[in-house]
């Protein structure tokens, strides 16, 4: 209980993100997408997709003449097929990035530089242009981990190697991450950005009264199969409405109750189970706290567990490249506003920050925190002026 205290092609689907076009039909192609098993219904289709020209058999009668064929309804509605299958099927092809060193994992054209590869695996993975590229191939098994680990997290497929991966189902194995067992045991990494939230981060909060999904990854079984062995989720937190993601079938799959800011609400998330109202703070248990932290967007909420000093701040505070950072060009609500709340964490005694955008922080303690809020804070204070 939280209590507040003060007909063809119709399956594919291809999404705008920053001006790039991409294809997510590439999952029906091939047996496997990043070691993702394509279910029964998805192989029916895909065959259905590469044996069209049959369907030409089907219509003309035995009496009929290729040209007389040809002119009928029924061949114009094959010829049309075929001619969106060569479409989708030129959208499938990646085009490696000439700014990929040579070797085996490369960036594709259809990257929407979220950073996730960045952060996950900053010894392969540099920003070349407005776009990540494969700065230097894996040399180790821990460099190759890392590196089909962030090739799973990528949110629109745009990390691929030369030839199937031969040890991807033991990468899958290794989801959720875990992010620090001494300093922070039980939070983990989920993986598998979603492009529905932009490549926001997700997490796992393992908690003696249930635990906590903290906004949403890309739904897949695997995943869900890995959850489940650490105790399934009781509750799904959404911090803001961009990083809803896949929630619905999450909460499906879990039956777990998810939590979002009334302000939040949208169409698509109508039936979250409990809504926040008001300004909180709001509490799960003892301690977690659920702090409201408007700016980037008016109903943002951060999570704070208070037993190992973390909060989760979504798309409201994180590290960007070398320093604090906030999302002026994607702010939704006021920027004052948010710099206001981010003052406001100068009263919470957390050392690090989980975000969904952006990079974590580890601080040696709640000092260092506080003066680098601080700083941070005149740093703006003095560009807004």
């Amino acid at each position: 209980m939280i209590k507040q205290q003060s007909l063809v092609f119709y399956f594919i689907q291809v999404r705008r993100l920053k001006g790039v076009e991409t294809s997510y039909v590439t999952r029906l192609l091939g047996n496997t997408i990043g070691g993702e098993e394509r279910s029964s219904s998805e192989t029916a289709m895909a065959t259905q997709l590469g044996f069209l020209p049959t369907y030409r058999r089907r219509f003309m009668s035995p009496s009929q003449s290729p040209k007389a064929w040809r002119s009928s309804p029924a061949a114009k509605l094959v010829i049309k097929s075929q001619s969106q299958s060569s479409q989708v099927q030129n959208l499938s092809v990646k085009k490696r990035r000439p700014e990929n060193v040579d070797g085996e994992f490369f960036v594709d054209h259809t990257c929407i530089d979220c950073d996730t590869c960045r952060w996950m695996a900053p010894e392969i993975f540099s920003r070349v242009g407005d776009m990540s590229a494969v700065s230097k191939q894996p040399s180790c098994q821990d460099e190759r981990l890392k590196a089909l680990q962030a090739l799973l997290s990528c949110p629109t497929s745009s990390i691929s190697t030369e030839k199937p991966a031969h040890d991807i189902v033991e990468v899958q194995k290794t989801f959720p991450i875990p992010i620090d067992m001494d300093r922070i045991p039980g939070v983990y990494h989920c993986g598998y950005h979603s492009d529905k939230s932009y490549g926001a981060a997700s997490y796992l909060l393992v908690h003696p009264e249930g635990n906590i999904l903290i906004d949403s990854p890309r739904y897949t079984e695997r995943l869900a199969s890995n959850i489940d062995a650490l105790g399934g989720a009781r509750y799904m937190f959404l911090t803001h409405r961009d990083d809803v993601a896949d929630h619905e079938k999450w909460s499906k799959r879990f039956d777990c109750e998810r939590v979002l800011h009334s302000t939040e609400v949208n169409v698509s998330t109508s039936n979250v189970e409990i809504k926040l109202n008001g300004c909180g703070p709001w509490s799960f248990s003892n301690d977690i706290q659920l702090i409201h932290t408007p700016g980037h967007t008016e109903g943002s909420v951060c999570l704070f567990y208070k037993p190992l000093k973390v909060l989760f701040t979504g798309d409201h505070l994180a590290m960007g490249e070398s320093k604090l950072a906030i999302s002026e060009k994607y702010n939704f609500y006021s920027v004052p506003i948010q710099l206001d709340s981010v003052a406001m964490l100068l009263e919470l005694e957390f050392e690090s920050i989980l975000p969904g955008h952006g990079r974590r922080v580890v601080f040696k303690d709640v000092e260092e925190k506080n003066a680098s809020l601080k700083a941070f804070l005149t740093a703006k204070q003095h560009s807004h002026v």
